[in-house]
């Protein structure tokens, strides 16, 4: 067996390990998490495959091809939790082995085995594996285009030799245009616009020298639209424009006005990619700066990926909704740089030096001493009530009963441990064991801590919401949130078709002539709500911030 198909076959067993096992172990997580699985769900429960439907109502936000990934789980392993999160754990290990046989074709074996260990044991880019949103897959889809279109260009150039880009370049042209079509089909044409921002850039900087011909660009996005288009254009074809329309205009008022309440300060990615992207983020600064290069096409990669990172941490922090997956595309420059820095760092070509040390105690510090922090305080609720908001839903989430044990430290004592080693290491100049330390400690810390608090705070944050819907299920009634949104109504009350469309109008629940119970949701407040003032509608109970009413058929 040759060293690549071996370590590719590790990183298989070790992903799988990693990323499969308790996926649905908690509940899917409002929003986007059930949003998805409902989507894949109500296909399903429809039959049908080619349009995306909420609520059982048309749902224009996003193309189909997560949710059909999705669906198909949910064929063989059943509607949950597992199936729903399931297409991104083995995302994650085609991540894996795709990112140590691209950096073992630039750098060489160690070079690749360093950029899928620094992807693999950095704290947002693992989790993201390890959930139900569209993201790792469509970012995937972007890298691996973008990717053959720099091959295409070396090709081109004849910059990479033979053992970098053996196939033709017209290969890699329409390779990387098709993968690019499913990432249009993931989560929209912003993946081509994306892959369009950075091929405009590094055409200025190269001084509008033609890397690709017009022609060959041309069939780059010909190959892109052939892909996306055989969704778009077919549903185009059967009901005319709506869609393309309405799809549009979400991702014009995403980019023009904060989505969803998601609104954050200018630097908000920077220092998401900084702490979320730990530590990878630390090794990775370093090498925006000076670095020795052998050979060519290493440095243009090297120009590339700086490209990529810029393009796209400059394109979302100038949209209006600040959301934490935005700026995910970022995770695979991000790391590579990570890479290029510890294989520099191994080599002796640069230092271990005293930014690296302060940021990775700093950063790591932050994560130490709020995983030991956070079981202490739940230990003194008290303390944590009176300093946290005073309105009647955060003082109700934080009166769940949730068991605090104790050993949810752990992970934070471990992390401690790991960097202690890992600054030893470091020290003696061990870089390759250093690094190994400190993203397989990280990958294991990230799993220890999920496994010790992130049932708590699904206990905290949405439990008594879900029970709730839950305990709907199979039941002949409406069930109704009030005053906020969720999809948890749909999802854990497995909900049917809808047959009687007035069960879309609020007004006919709350006061028309129902066929059937109504059960109402709401967020806890300080005054009463019309709910509290209508005669036929009785509450039921309340918890953890929540608030259950019941209106009966007559």
């Amino acid at each position: 067996m040759n060293q690549k198909l071996f370590y590719s076959l590790v990183l298989v067993v070790v992903g799988a390990l990693l990323f499969i096992p308790f996926l649905g172990g908690v509940r899917l997580f409002d929003w986007d998490e059930i949003n998805f699985a409902e989507c894949a769900r109500e296909m399903i429960a429809l039959g049908d495959y080619l349009h995306v439907h909420i609520d059982f109502k048309p749902f224009y936000e996003k193309p189909p091809l997560f949710f059909w990934l999705q669906a198909a789980m949910m064929n063989l392993f059943g509607v949950g939790e597992f199936s729903a999160r399931l297409p991104n754990a083995i995302c994650g290990i085609i991540t894996l082995v795709y990112l140590y046989n691209l950096g073992q074709k630039l750098h060489g074996h160690r070079f690749g085995w360093l950029w899928a260990l620094a992807y693999l044991g950095s704290v947002t880019p693992h989790l993201y594996f390890r959930s139900g949103i569209i993201d790792p897959f469509f970012n995937l889809f972007i890298f691996v285009g973008l990717v053959n279109l720099i091959f295409a260009s070396w090709k081109r150039e004849r910059l990479g030799g033979a053992m970098t880009v053996p196939k033709p370049e017209w290969v890699y042209l329409l390779l990387g245009g098709f993968v690019l079509g499913l990432a249009i089909l993931t989560k929209g044409p912003v993946a081509y616009l994306i892959v369009c921002l950075v091929l405009l850039v590094y055409w200025m900087l190269s001084r509008f020298r033609w890397f690709i011909s017009p022609i060959q660009f041309l069939a780059f996005s010909i190959a892109a639209s052939f892909v996306s288009l055989m969704w778009y254009g077919l549903d185009i074809y059967l009901h005319g424009p709506a869609l393309v329309q309405k799809f549009l205009a979400y991702n014009f008022r995403l980019f023009s006005t904060p989505d969803a309440g998601h609104v954050g300060f200018p630097a908000y990615h920077i220092i998401i990619l900084l702490v979320g992207c730990f530590p990878a983020s630390i090794f990775g600064i370093r090498a925006f700066g000076s670095l020795f290069i052998e050979r060519n096409y290493q440095r243009e990669f090297r120009k590339w990926m700086l490209i990529l990172f810029w393009v796209v941490l400059v394109l979302f922090s100038i949209v209006q909704s600040k959301i934490v997956h935005y700026s995910s595309l970022c995770y695979f420059p991000l790391t590579y740089f990570a890479a290029l820095t510890l294989s520099q760092l191994e080599e002796r070509k640069i230092q271990f030096n005293n930014w690296m040390r302060a940021g990775l105690i700093i950063v790591g510090g932050i994560y130490v001493v709020a995983i030991v922090g956070l079981p202490i305080l739940a230990h003194h609720m008290d303390i944590v009530k009176a300093y946290a908001d005073q309105d009647a839903f955060t003082q109700g989430n934080l009166d769940a009963n949730v068991n605090w044990t104790g050993w949810e430290v752990l992970p934070g004592i471990w992390l401690l441990v790991i960097l202690v080693l890992t600054f030893i290491l470091f020290n003696q100049r061990e870089t390759g064991r250093a690094a190994v330390t400190l993203f397989g400690g990280m990958a294991i810390f990230i799993t220890l801590t999920l496994w010790f608090f992130i049932g708590r705070i699904e206990g905290i944050s949405q439990d008594a919401a879900m029970r709730f819907f839950e305990r709907a299920k199979g039941q002949d009634v409406y069930v109704r949130t009030y005053g906020y949104h969720s999809y948890g109504p749909y999802f854990y009350t497995q909900k049917p078709p809808v047959t009687n469309k007035n069960a879309y109008n609020d007004e006919w629940l709350l006061r028309g002539r129902i066929d059937k119970d109504v059960l109402f949701i709401r967020k806890a407040s300080e005054e009463p709500t019309l709910l509290d003032s209508l005669p036929d509608v009785k509450k039921t109970g309340e918890e953890n911030g929540f608030v259950f009413y019941q209106r009966k058929a007559r």
